[in-house]
């Protein structure tokens, strides 16, 4: 239960009204520290920054916080936020450090944007986020506010976060508040979704927090709040939006390989189906990257004790899209009389997905691996990606070039937007296009989709 709690900057327990909670919150008499400074932590923290004008970001790596702190975003391909840090590092609203506990000791909104990812056995790995939590212990006061906006399993905030910044702290329960928060953003588009594109759901360990958490997003959202009745069902919301989206592609990817030998055109069945407002079927593809669908499902598979294959099918389905993408690729050459022994593929994206550097758990790594082992050369283009480690006998191809290059097959991965200027009529060879970006293209082009016709 919460208490009543006279504290000069904190929100939680506070006796003055509404309105002058709201007033010091956006006037800069609150201050915010926004722990993790990467993809979606920076926008966050300049979004929070230029509400309150007082924000500490806080990240362990030297070279981001010294980027920040000289005005630059380390953040690529995301609009509007170099202009954006640029002017509010200017007249000092936001600055960045790289010791946590400085932050928290200046801080009395913590919120926690960390990642949250899988150990080598799947489990939700919640070791940084942890670290996070014992470092803002280290600053927490009476009245402060814990948010965490990392996607978690449900019952993480109360179960484990709470208890530990207890632990940490020698504070007690009604002391502080702490309330899921989850990010709803997405790469490209960040600044735009933290703002407001869809409702904030919060989510408290008390009806304080919710009221508090509730407060602050109202400012920083200009869209509505959606207050949930406590954090793991918050917490239960985000992972059941990537759940979702995850069995739905797996859906997809199925109907796409009933649809090779029932010789239809899947995208153009979807397409039609989707006409029908009860139905949405997700896009087909060569498979589920980045640090979040693939991630997700893992979270209640690994969590909870509970007889429901559906998440672990949908998974095997998803994970298996490279596999079947070598393989339509080996068919579309076979009839053309070649052999993938000996064949130039040239691969055009190499992320996960258009215009966002990110690799993790991209269809393209295993897709290079397979066709390498099946006696093919493979050549790359990907304008935006800098580390190429992981594509180890991959041969690198500046988008300038690809057109002068003479591959069997081309295979896109990724809709960068510097492919779209290309001449794709000057291939001569089948287009394999798994990011259906291909639709109007010259007709005699030989195009090819997952589980789809000639376009």
């Amino acid at each position: 239960m919460s208490q009543q709690i006279d504290s000069p900057q904190g929100l939680y327990g506070s006796t003055a009204t509404e309105s002058e909670q709201r007033t010091a919150f956006t006037g800069g008499d609150v201050p915010v520290a926004v722990y993790g400074l990467g993809k979606m932590g920076l926008p966050l923290a300049a979004v929070y920054a230029e509400v309150t004008g007082n924000v500490v970001g806080a990240d362990i790596d030297g070279d981001v916080v010294e980027r920040i702190n000289a005005g630059e975003s380390h953040v690529e391909r995301e609009p509007g936020l170099p202009e954006l840090v640029e002017s509010l590092v200017d007249r000092k609203a936001l600055q960045a450090v790289s010791d946590p506990t400085e932050a928290a000791r200046r801080a009395a909104v913590h919120v926690l944007m960390v990642p949250t990812l899988l150990t080598e056995d799947d489990a939700p790995d919640l070791s940084t986020l942890l670290a996070a939590t014992r470092d803002v212990a280290t600053g927490l006061s009476p009245g402060d506010l814990v948010i965490v906006e990392s996607t978690v399993p449900p019952g993480t905030t109360a179960d484990r976060i709470v208890p530990l910044l207890e632990a940490e702290s020698g504070l007690e329960e009604g002391e502080f508040g702490a309330a899921a928060c989850p990010e709803r953003t997405s790469s490209g588009r960040a600044l735009q979704d933290v703002r407001g594109a869809y409702p904030k759901v919060v989510g408290g360990v008390d009806d304080e927090s919710t009221r508090v958490a509730a407060l602050v997003y109202d400012e920083v959202s200009d869209n509505r709040v959606i207050t949930t009745p406590d954090a793991r069902t918050a917490e239960a919301v985000k992972v059941f939006e990537g759940v979702y989206r995850d069995v739905n592609i797996a859906l997809a990817n199925q109907l796409s390989r009933y649809a090779e030998v029932a010789d239809v055109d899947v995208n153009a069945a979807i397409e039609v189906a989707n006409t029908q407002p009860f139905c949405d079927i997700h896009d087909p593809g060569p498979g589920v990257g980045g640090h979040c669908i693939p991630v997700y499902p893992h979270f209640l598979l690994q969590s909870f004790d509970v007889e429901a294959p559906l998440l672990s099918i949908a998974r095997s389905v998803n994970d298996g899209m490279p596999a079947h993408t070598v393989a339509t690729l080996d068919s579309i050459l076979e009839e053309r009389e070649r052999a993938m022994d000996g064949a130039t593929v040239l691969v055009l994206g190499l992320t996960y997905r258009g215009n966002v550097v990110e690799i993790r758990n991209a269809p393209s790594i295993p897709i290079a691996r397979m066709l390498q082992n099946r006696g093919a050369a493979v050549l790359a283009s990907d304008p935006i990606l800098d580390d190429w480690a992981a594509f180890d006998g991959v041969e690198p191809i500046s988008v300038g070039a690809v057109t002068e290059t003479d591959p069997d097959a081309v295979l896109v991965l990724a809709d960068h937007d510097e492919f779209e200027s290309l001449d794709w009529s000057s291939f001569d060879a089948p287009i394999l296009d798994g990011r259906k970006v291909l639709e109007d293209i010259d007709p005699e082009t030989p195009v090819f989709t997952i589980g789809g016709r000639r376009t």
